[in-house]
């Protein structure tokens, strides 16, 4: 496939250095994530178009660094497609409709075809793009060289779930992953198992701190999470709710409600 990485020139906290989208070139000239609507994504954009008409735009999941472009690149291109898997009570935060697309659906995209992969976990709806031909994934939110992927336990995110999207696509085998932050990702196996083993360790981190006697989620960031940039302490806070409705799922938790306080059983 004939890729052109276009930044989405949105750096922050969250977001890194910013938000990459794709353009994948040839008969049905595709958009791969649609970023925020920044002026500079939209005029790279239209440089790595050319004279070239934009057929579709895929969204990976509803996030608003991955959705907050789609109205922006809708007025610029009217005639563009837009697909996504479905999350209604997201989706409607945007004007555009978007055509609803499934797991195992292939799309057309550049002169090939990508397989959708519904990963959820860091969101309900959250997809990869799999061009089985290259062995490339195009794997948004899933993983990150070098950090790590916030699973918002109050935004539709799931651990369990996302622990299975990376067992999922493990099993895929990609040769390489180009993901929607940070540096392409040329040996897939080594970081999806990091992810894993990072994950059971921090289970473990959080089981240690119950049994010293943290049961508020707070508690337990201040002990895990030492030196965190504030404007992060956030992100780690629902990491850990994530990590303990899991424990609550298996049932090795449970949470008083009222206190908002988690116990081991």
């Amino acid at each position: 496939m004939d890729i052109t990485l276009v930044p989405g020139f949105n750096p922050g906290p969250y977001t890194g250095a910013g938000n990459n989208t794709y353009v994948i070139s040839g008969m049905v000239q595709t958009l791969l994530d649609a970023a925020t609507g920044e002026a500079a994504h939209l005029a790279a954009l239209a440089e790595a178009l050319g004279s070239t008409v934009l057929a579709q735009v895929l969204v990976t999941h509803a996030h608003p660094d991955h959705a907050d472009g789609c109205d922006p690149i809708a007025e610029r291109w009217p005639d563009a497609a837009f697909r996504k898997l479905p999350w209604p009570e997201q989706d409607r935060l945007q004007s555009v409709e978007c055509m609803p697309i499934a797991d195992g659906d292939r799309i057309a995209v550049g002169d090939g075809t990508l397989q959708v992969v519904h990963t959820p976990g860091h969101a309900p709806d959250h997809l990869c793009f799999f061009d089985e031909s290259t062995g490339t994934l195009f794997s948004a939110d899933l993983v990150v060289s070098g950090s790590s992927v916030v699973i918002p336990a109050s935004r539709g995110g799931s651990l369990a779930q996302y622990l299975g999207s990376l067992r999922r696509v493990l099993a895929l085998a990609p040769a390489r992953m180009l993901p929607a932050h940070g540096q392409t990702i040329d040996d897939p196996a080594a970081i999806l198992n990091q992810y894993l083993e990072h994950r059971k360790l921090r289970e473990d981190q959080i089981v240690a701190a119950m049994r010293a006697g943290d049961r508020l989620p707070d508690a337990i960031v201040g002990r895990i999470y030492e030196g965190l940039d504030p404007r992060l302490k956030g992100m780690a806070l629902e990491s850990i709710v994530a990590h303990l409705i899991k424990l609550r799922e298996e049932g090795r938790a449970r949470s008083d409600p009222d206190e908002g306080a988690w116990e081991l059983m």
